[in-house]
């Protein structure tokens, strides 16, 4: 999928003189170095990945962790970047901010020159003060979260934003389907995407017709059970169900809907619309409705290669994790390539402008948000996302 790069030739110049000490010393550096193919620094770039890789979002962090270290191993069989291997350095944060905090200033004390990572909003939000600190960055597949937007700081990102998503989905509801009362469950454990998303989506959903007739926020340590919430949301006579939440609790949530209810409409944010909902949904999820930027049938040659390798390698689809994860990998990489001596990379991300990405160029902003192609809505049909509007 890449190809090779040719190191540049490094050249030692030995002025003529006599054979001292220091000249024979010279000759045989010389010697060693054509020996060795050439004194290039060998030292490896280390770059590093957050993530929560376990858990109830450990399915963001595995394929997103999969799909960059299979770039590190393309690129290291290449050559690595101008000669220099990667060294990929992975931490877990739990999905806690203190864990994640933690995790990126032990990356930092390791020496790595930017991080891949984290997945998910409220990790983004802990994390970007200590990059900003060290002056870090970092690159995120799927944090969207407004509350980082139109900042300069250290933080990137290679998905669009909550905006993009809450409004089509709210946009959607209104013109397509007779849905016009919502309760809506949200995940309060991630609040800065969830109340994010939900506030932007009750904006449009509000302005235009629409009535959210309750929302119910839960977290980890809660002592009420997913079909007492379920039988909450059902309660307030709603004609249809708005979950935000990851994969795990959204396939929850509607199979303990679906033992009460099984005609009302549920739709879904764009965090639950992974390939584990597929797994873990089951009949419950069939007709739900989904919201997405990601597509899964793009035909683009490099997407289909990367999909073939990544399904070959570890015997399942990489979703819009993966995929995201990889172009935010390439990012980075295409970064440190492009890098020049006395500048920093950060100065170096915001002067390319344009990186190659799975499904289209990447175009980062001013802020280091990316607009990606329109946003979708989609509908699960027989364990799979087909594609609406």
């Amino acid at each position: 999928m890449r190809q090779a790069s040719t190191p540049e030739p490094v050249c030692l110049i030995v002025s003529a003189g006599l054979w001292s000490i220091a000249g024979r010393w010279t000759i045989l550096v010389l010697v060693l170095c054509i020996l060795a193919g050439g004194c290039r620094d060998e030292t490896p770039i280390k770059v590093g990945f957050i993530a929560g890789t376990s858990g109830k979002v450990a399915d963001l962090g595995i394929s997103g962790r999969d799909a960059v270290q299979m770039l590190v191993e393309e690129y290291n069989r290449n050559g690595g970047i101008n000669g220099q291997r990667l060294d990929l350095v992975i931490k877990d944060d739990q999905q806690e901010p203190e864990i994640a905090r933690k995790s990126v200033q032990e990356l930092i004390d390791e020496g790595v020159v930017a991080i891949i990572g984290p997945m998910t909003s409220d990790m983004a939000m802990a994390i970007t003060p200590v990059l900003d600190k060290h002056q870090i960055p970092a690159v995120s597949p799927t944090a969207t979260t407004q509350h980082l937007s139109g900042q300069i700081d250290y933080f990137y990102r290679v998905s669009s934003t909550t905006r993009e998503y809450a409004t089509k989905s709210a946009a959607y509801h209104i013109r397509a389907t007779e849905i016009r009362k919502i309760a809506v469950v949200f995940d309060k454990d991630n609040s800065s995407f969830t109340e994010n998303w939900l506030n932007i989506f009750k904006q449009y959903f509000v302005s235009n017709g629409g009535e959210i007739v309750a929302e119910i926020g839960f977290e980890k340590q809660q002592k009420r059970s997913f079909i007492e919430i379920a039988l909450e949301l059902l309660s307030h006579e709603a004609d249809g169900i708005l979950i935000i939440a990851n994969s795990m609790d959204s396939a929850l949530f509607c199979q303990h809907i679906r033992k009460v209810d099984t005609d009302i409409p549920i739709s879904l944010s764009d965090w639950g619309a992974t390939e584990r909902l597929l797994e873990l949904g089951g009949r419950a999820i069939e007709g739900t409705l989904v919201v997405q930027t990601f597509d899964r049938m793009y035909s683009g040659e490099k997407y289909q290669a990367f999909r073939k390798e990544y399904f070959n390698t570890f015997k399942r689809e990489p979703g819009f994790p993966g995929v995201y994860a990889y172009d935010a990998a390439q990012v980075v990489f295409t970064a440190l390539e492009k890098q020049k001596k006395n500048h920093s990379l950060k100065e170096t991300l915001d002067s390319i402008g344009q990186f190659p990405g799975l499904q289209g160029d990447i175009r980062f902003d001013e802020f280091g948000d990316v607009q990606r192609s329109k946003a979708n809505i989609s509908v699960v049909r027989n364990r799979k996302f087909i594609v609406l509007d």
